[in-house]
């Protein structure tokens, strides 16, 4: 950097040492690199033109502190540049508008208060007015900076303070030049002449020395917010919910719930041949690896034999065994077939009887009684055997007997029946006959209901409609959806439940009291513009323009927007002069994007015309994408827009008119500002005199 150093103002020094107690009192290492070195690296950084947010480490084993007081120290420093060109810019030029500075809204509105300010105190100082700024509210680093163009630091170069607010709570403003704290006892801070002060968030006791902890929780200077609790702490206080986070999530520093990665943590219980998926407040288990054929795996990811001969009907041929093996199986062929109902001895020498009773349960519930080479099932009541199956069957009563059981609906039961309602209806205690049932007592429409015999009717309210899946639910009318939809608003329909409600574009617009069309509003008679006193303002749809108007060399203003050449003769350069057109008019002209085209925008021709006359109109810049086309008549001519503009756009346009009258030309100028705007396409057209 050259050697030279940023200038620390009273606000940075009072910031490094506010981060030095705060690293102190929470027992943070400040030993290496110190606050000091700390700062001067952020203001280095801001001098090199870095963004202070994002300040690399000047060590490794950088402590938090140090990286506040590098960010504050930037800050600071930039804060003092920014200022430094606001109070050089009111002492060289001694004016203030916005055009005048560059950079960023936040950087501009910094240099702006600090000439403002600036400004006021060159004033109160050309008026011999103390500089002591009595009776003004202003901010403190507005009264710093116009004490120092006033001339109260008149021998040192200005100072400039940062934005921020500091952290010291002062309990008086000490003077200028004080140096009265070099045999102070304060326990914090002293600010001048001995005057004791305290950090934020301690308040001075009686004896003007000490400093306490002042209970924000207490004196209810907390920001918590419902569901929070306020907890004190030395200097400060902190703000913990009030309700747990609930299984798979954890409370942290900033009072949220954070889902816990049971997977990065190993908190898991998944097996060695499983991986471990995060999910939101729990874990999955996927295995690793699938198995092959022949085997199945279980839940803890083993694999495990599959058993074919078990799981497949016949995996084998007819007259084959099947023999399950690890990983397969293999089909062994009988060598005396049995019929059924037989079965081969352990000898494999001849067949005899199955007794199905005792082997197979094959009747269940119900008796069995064994026969040679088959059985028969003695069924209980309801039931009844099939010879064929085998098995006992159930008798279905509602099919042989209907109108006899039931009023409405019989449903056949294992062994016996039992009647039931049509929807709408109950059961009576006779267990037969049904009543009608009021559905609405249960509430099962979302808004209104109607009963109605065997069922109910729902119905809604106004700006809702009846659901067609489940004809329960009352559905919101998107007004803005229906066919008239696009007519209801003038710019935008938003609905809402059981209503709709229109809105206007961001900026430059308002909502009429009819609450749907939407209303320009003129910047321009209403004062909340943004020109200055040497512009003039221009309303256009949806916004503003601000034009500067001027009259070049060799010409005078002779009215609102029109110029006139002076009088050749007494120029410098007559010959020059008379080249000139003879009067510049000045227009502004707003139209539409999507206008059809092509569409006349502007006509000029003379006041009167005169037998013989002839004009050439044309355009001489502003027009170097050929969006605008010249079309001559006998007594003037038009420029037409001819390529179709779908975004908004600004042309400057510079028109010339050769009018030959007599025989002898006159040259006028035109100078047209045309401003397409985002609005409803309607086609301009408008005429203006030379």
């Amino acid at each position: 950097m050259g050697g030279k150093h940023l200038k620390v103002t009273p606000w940075a020094l009072w910031i490094i040492l506010s981060f030095f107690l705060y690293g102190v009192l929470h027992g943070q290492d400040v030993q290496a690199p110190t606050l000091r070195e700390c700062c001067q690296y952020g203001m280095d950084r801001a001098l090199e033109g870095h963004d202070c947010t994002i300040l690399p480490l000047i060590s490794i084993s950088i402590s938090h502190t140090c990286r506040i007081t590098q960010e504050q120290c930037c800050a600071a420093a930039v804060g003092d540049q920014l200022c430094d060109k606001g109070m050089i810019m009111a002492k060289e030029q001694g004016a203030c508008e916005w055009p005048f500075f560059s950079g960023g809204t936040w950087d501009t509105k910094i240099s702006k208060m600090c000439c403002d300010c600036c400004m006021l105190g060159l004033m109160i100082a050309s008026q011999a007015s103390s500089c002591e700024l009595q009776g003004l509210s202003l901010e403190r680093q507005c009264t710093h900076t116009a004490k120092s163009c006033c001339g109260i630091n008149s021998a040192e170069e200005p100072k400039q303070t940062v934005t921020a607010k500091p952290v010291a709570n002062f309990t008086t403003t000490p003077p200028e030049g004080s140096n009265g704290c070099r045999d102070s006892n304060c326990s914090q801070l002293c600010v001048g002449n001995g005057t004791c002060a305290c950090l934020d968030g301690y308040q001075l006791q009686n004896d003007g020395v000490s400093c306490v902890d002042s209970n924000e929780c207490l004196t209810d200077n907390h920001n918590c917010v419902s569901g929070q609790v306020c907890i004190n702490t030395e200097g400060s206080f902190r703000c913990q919910r009030e309700t747990s986070c609930g299984t798979g999530y954890e409370l942290r520093n900033d009072n949220d719930c954070h889902d816990i990665d049971e997977c990065a943590l190993g908190s898991h219980n998944c097996g060695p041949d499983f991986v471990c998926n995060n999910t939101a407040g729990s874990f999955r288990c996927y295995p690793k690896e699938s198995c092959p054929i022949g085997y199945i795996q279980d839940a803890v990811g083993n694999c495990n034999d599959f058993n074919e001969c078990v799981a497949y009907a016949s995996p084998c041929l007819p007259g084959e065994t099947c023999n399950n093996t690890e990983g397969s199986y293999t089909c062994r062929r009988n060598k005396i077939p049995c019929g059924r109902g037989y079965h081969l001895i352990e000898n494999g020498t001849r067949c005899e009887d199955v007794d199905e009773c005792r082997t197979g349960n094959v009747c269940g519930v119900h008796g069995c009684v064994n026969l040679v080479g088959t059985y028969r099932c003695e069924c209980r009541n309801g039931f009844i055997f099939n010879s064929i199956s085998k098995l006992c069957e159930d008798i279905n009563e509602c099919r042989y007997y209907p109108a006899q059981l039931c009023a409405h609906k019989c449903e056949n039961t294992e062994g016996s029946y039992k009647c039931s309602c049509a929807i709408g209806f109950k059961l009576i205690p006779d267990g037969r006959s049904c009543e009608d049932v009021n559905e609405c007592e249960a509430n099962p429409c979302s808004q209104e209901c109607a009963n109605v015999y065997g069922s109910y009717q729902c119905y809604c309210r106004r700006g809702y409609q009846l659901s067609d899946i489940d004809g329960i639910a009352c559905e919101d009318i998107d007004e803005c959806a229906l066919p008239t939809g696009g007519h209801v608003c003038s710019y935008r329909c938003s609905n809402a439940p059981g209503s709709f409600y229109c809105t206007c574009p961001p900026t430059g617009y308002t909502l009429a009291h009819n609450g749907r069309t939407c209303q320009d509003i003129d910047e321009c008679s209403t004062g909340i513009h943004t020109c200055s006193v040497s512009e003039s303002c221009f309303n256009i749809q949806g916004g503003f323009r601000c034009l500067f108007f001027a009259c070049p060399q060799n010409f005078r203003q002779a009215a609102q927007g029109r110029c006139e050449r002076v009088t050749c003769e007494f120029t410098r350069d007559p010959a020059s002069c008379f080249l000139l057109p003879l009067r510049i008019s000045f227009y502004n002209i707003s139209f539409p994007t999507n206008t059809p085209v092509p569409a006349v925008v502007f006509r000029m021709g003379p006041f009167n015309s005169v037998l013989g006359d002839k004009m050439l109109l044309n355009i001489v810049s502003g027009d170097e994408e050929e969006y605008f086309v010249v079309q001559q008549h006998a007594h003037g001519g038009e420029i037409s827009l001819r390529r179709t503009l779908t975004l908004p756009r600004d042309f400057f346009l510079t028109v010339e008119m050769r009018l030959i009258r007599y025989g002898t030309a006159h040259l006028y100028m035109a100078k047209i500002a045309v401003f397409i705007t985002n609005e409803q396409p309607i086609r301009p057209s408008r005429t203006f005199p030379y």
